[in-house]
């Protein structure tokens, strides 16, 4: 039996493990501690970079990868990042040019449709997506499901769903879409789903795994969740309210 006693934990450093929050950083006077405030700073400039920086495919998801999934670019009614931003409802439109590109390289009718959208994070879409595009195809071809071909939406808004559904009609739209940056991560990412969404849906229609990051939801968890939720979205014949993760889907009727 050994006399080394446990060295007791310290509870400052267990706090502060559990949490990427700006909790017991101390002061120096009436003010944050100077690695405390530049650390606040150079977050505070990843979010903003993450918000204002534009999606470039090539370079963010690599040729490789746009190659072998022949992704192409679309925008909404935004016309700017400037526009986008103070205009929330030009982000849930498609503009003609996009319907007319959509309509020509897009299969309709599939199970699935994939869509990538830049939203309020450049920085989280060229994180997160990569890795989430080869796992979403591979999880819908093990369920012999029809997996439409993806494509970017950029200046996007989530409601742009609605006019994907009516473009195309996919049974499933799965809008991967970079969230609102905050100072713990500029990285997180969120995945909307929506059954057969059509114009006039609002957020009741759809549902949402959200914090898709390196600190938060992994991809494989994220590809799970995703197909589990779609599976309950084809038996209930609806998506949004009443249908729960976990949960055995209501049916209409």
């Amino acid at each position: 039996m050994s006399d080394q006693l446990p060295v007791p934990l310290d509870p400052v450093e267990a706090a502060l493990a559990q949490t990427p929050a700006r909790v017991l950083a101390g002061r120096a006077g009436p003010a944050y501690r100077t690695a405390t405030l530049l650390k606040l700073r150079e977050d505070h400039a990843a979010a903003r970079d993450a918000v204002h920086t534009e999606v470039d495919l090539v370079r963010d998801f690599g040729a490789e990868l746009v190659a072998r999934f022949q992704l192409f670019a679309v925008q909404t009614q935004a016309a700017s990042k400037a526009e986008y931003l103070r205009r929330p409802d030009l982000g849930r439109k498609l503009s003609e040019a996009a319907r007319d590109v959509i309509r020509a390289q897009c299969p309709a009718g599939c199970d699935v449709q994939i869509v990538v959208g830049d939203g309020l994070s450049a920085t989280a879409v060229a994180a997160q997506v990569p890795a989430l595009l080869g796992l979403l195809q591979d999880r819908a071809t093990a369920r012999g499901w029809s997996f439409g071909r993806p494509f970017f939406v950029r200046h996007c808004r989530v409601g742009v769903m609605n006019d994907i559904g009516a473009l195309l009609s996919p049974e499933v739209v799965v809008l991967l879409v970079g969230e609102r940056p905050g100072l713990a991560t500029a990285e997180s990412l969120s995945a909307y789903l929506a059954y057969r969404p059509r114009p006039g849906h609002t957020d009741a229609d759809r549902n949402l795994i959200s914090n898709i990051h390196g600190r938060g939801v992994g991809p494989a968890d994220a590809v799970g969740r995703v197909f589990a939720l779609a599976e309950q979205f084809r038996a209930a014949g609806r998506s949004g309210v009443g249908i729960t993760e976990g949960a055995a889907p209501q049916l209409d009727g």
